[in-house]
């Protein structure tokens, strides 16, 4: 095969996918896994959990005929939770002496939500996940990013913010704090429990995760587009969150009056109700007018996929052929 092979992962805080091509944007394996959690589950055995999906990667493409020592060129590793430099490095280093790649990058996951989202010339990308994240790239090259380690660093939004805002209001409409939310019967409904409270005490107890949780999220997105008001002020929060977020990096990239993209990806953003995205591009028309927000159509793991095919000297074809194969489904094994 004359084609180099080149390897993108996206991670995120639940899920990891990973995708092996080559540079004629044939994709040959997408494998997903666990999340990236280096604090949670430590660096070494989130490195070995991407390695051994490499290694799932490369058996799938064996059995499609592809060699099964075929070198891999280019690897671009895009993971939630390398929000520091020092992380990035411990990251990078472990990932090189593994020798998943003979040319490494390894970023945190909003870049993939760039990339995918062909903001090429510079723009906002805001990562809706499980939680939430963004970054900003000035066409110059210069990054704006946030600590975004959690609430103690002043993050709210994603996933697990929503669930637990959805089960707060059920919580507080029953006992006088919080005005009634329909919320209330179907939070219950969804765990399969009597009342609320009875999820918050699991909860509290550990029986429920905060993976769990996040479950909750299309459970208030319906009650939302129902017409619950509860549950519309609690989306109105997590667009007003998005809105600050990129408009506080545009400001500081010095792009508020700049016609760039603000693309927003992860499940809590690309499977939001329109309200949600409606609301965003108003708050953002406020601030920064000619901005355009783009809900990105395409699995976040493109773009890492379509970065490695750019600096493995592929042509621009090939990463419309690779990104036109993952958009129409390649499932993840």
């Amino acid at each position: 095969m004359a084609e180099k092979l080149i390897v993108g992962a996206d991670g995120g805080n639940s899920k990891t996918d990973l995708v092996l091509a080559d540079t004629s944007g044939r994709v040959w394996a997408r494998v997903r896994g666990a999340g990236t959690r280096p604090q949670q589950d430590g660096m070494a055995a989130t490195v070995t959990g991407l390695a051994a999906l490499l290694g799932t990667a490369r058996s799938r493409a064996a059995e499609a005929g592809l060699r099964s020592d075929a070198p891999i060129g280019v690897g671009t590793f895009y993971l939630a939770n390398v929000d520091t430099e020092p992380v990035e490095a411990l990251m990078h280093k472990e990932l090189a002496e593994l020798g998943v790649a003979e040319r490494l990058v390894v970023r945190n996951d909003t870049f993939a939500v760039l990339g995918a989202g062909r903001a090429g010339r510079g723009g906002v990308g805001v990562v809706g996940g499980a939680g939430i994240n963004a970054v900003g790239v000035h066409p110059d090259g210069r990054v704006a990013r946030f600590l975004a380690l959690g609430t103690h660093s002043g993050d709210w939004g994603g996933g697990r913010s929503l669930g637990m805002a959805a089960l707060g209001a059920a919580i507080r409409a029953g006992d006088g704090r919080g005005p009634a939310t329909s919320l209330r019967e179907a939070v219950a409904a969804h765990f399969g429990r009597d009342s609320p409270e009875e999820v918050a005490i699991a909860v509290d107890e550990h029986d429920l995760t905060w993976r769990e949780i996040i479950t909750l999220t299309p459970v208030l997105y319906a009650v939302a587009e129902a017409g619950d008001a509860v549950a519309c002020s609690i989306l109105d929060r997590m667009a007003d969150e998005v809105a600050i977020m990129a408009g506080a990096l545009l400001t500081r990239l010095g792009l508020i009056h700049a016609a760039v993209p603000v693309v927003l990806g992860g499940g809590a953003l690309q499977n939001a109700p329109e309200r949600l995205i409606h609301r965003v591009r108003e708050k953002l028309a406020e601030s920064a007018p000619r901005t355009h927000v783009v809900v990105l159509d395409a699995p976040p793991v493109v773009g890492p996929v379509v970065d490695a095919l750019a600096l493995a000297g592929a042509a621009p074809e090939a990463a419309e052929h690779a990104r036109a194969q993952l958009i129409a489904g390649l499932p993840p094994a």
